[in-house]
């Protein structure tokens, strides 16, 4: 479990990421997710997640450069979307998104959606750009157990990240067993359910018995599960409040009180019912 805002997990590669780090989903491109990057980095943030989906990876880079934090100290995600899948198609994505950036790396490469018939050439090119250098580690978002599964079969290289959908409502516990037992890092994305859990009565109660807001004991809840969290605000106040999460700790009860709340109930769309 990470103990601070700058904490890092090991990855099956031996390569370190933040364990808590600022994610940009729906984010307005332009000064709107230049400010969130550079206030979530000047307040001690190391890690950003993008994608080229989310069409503000230019911003998030000059947010990057404009925080003044060198480029080597700061954990770089984005991912490669359904209609560039493929293995030539991957290629020329990643090199898209660099240019867009602005780097000349990615920290963390991730297949978007598990689009079928077209993910295990997608996950070919990443294992070539993983070899090269161009990317310190590879991953995927949205996979249910049975898609790693039938990834693994025949990659070189086993995937550092399942990037999914995880919040109280939404505790996975079979892919969480699952990616324990193969060493794959599980990370939230949607921790706060897109808002819709802050009012839930046993997180609010559990929120004021330690002085904290709802929204800081869903994100300790992943810490102490040992789940990367991404929480995505455009707020100052909101991204500096997100990251107060390490002056406290959930008791047993407290875990075990939330862990009760799951109900298999998604914000985003299953992966197995996406229209891809």
């Amino acid at each position: 479990m990470i103990t601070h805002l700058q904490d890092t997990v090991t990855l099956n590669n031996g390569i370190k990421m933040p364990g808590f780090g600022l994610g940009v989903y729906k984010v307005e491109n332009g000064q709107t997710v230049i400010n969130a990057v550079k206030t979530a980095i000047m307040h001690g943030y190391r890690s950003v997640d993008t994608a080229s989906f989310y069409n503000n990876e230019d911003g998030v880079g000059q947010g990057i450069r404009e925080a003044g934090i060198p480029r080597e100290e700061i954990f770089l995600t984005s991912k490669v979307w359904n209609e560039e899948q493929g293995y030539e198609s991957t290629l020329k994505a990643f090199d898209r998104s660099l240019k867009k950036i602005g780097t000349d790396y990615l920290d963390l490469y991730l297949i978007h959606w598990p689009v079928k018939g077209k993910y295990k050439e997608t996950w070919r090119a990443m294992e070539e750009l993983y070899a090269d250098g161009k990317v310190r580690a590879i991953g995927v978002s949205n996979f249910h157990v049975h898609h790693l599964q039938d990834l693994m079969q025949d990659s070189k290289i086993k995937p550092a990240i399942d990037q999914v959908e995880y919040h109280p409502h939404l505790s996975q516990p079979e892919l969480r067993e699952f990616c324990e037992k193969e060493n794959i890092q599980l990370e939230a994305w949607s921790p706060l359910k897109r808002g819709k859990l802050l009012d839930e009565p046993t997180l609010t109660e559990i929120a004021e018995k330690h002085g904290k807001s709802t929204a800081q004991v869903i994100l300790r809840w992943d810490i102490q599960n040992d789940v990367i969290t991404i929480p995505k605000s455009i707020t100052d106040q909101r991204i500096i409040e997100n990251a107060d999460i390490f002056d406290f700790t959930l008791t047993d009860d407290d875990m075990e009180k939330i862990n009760s709340l799951h109900i298999n109930d998604r914000a985003g769309t299953n992966p197995d019912s996406y229209d891809l």
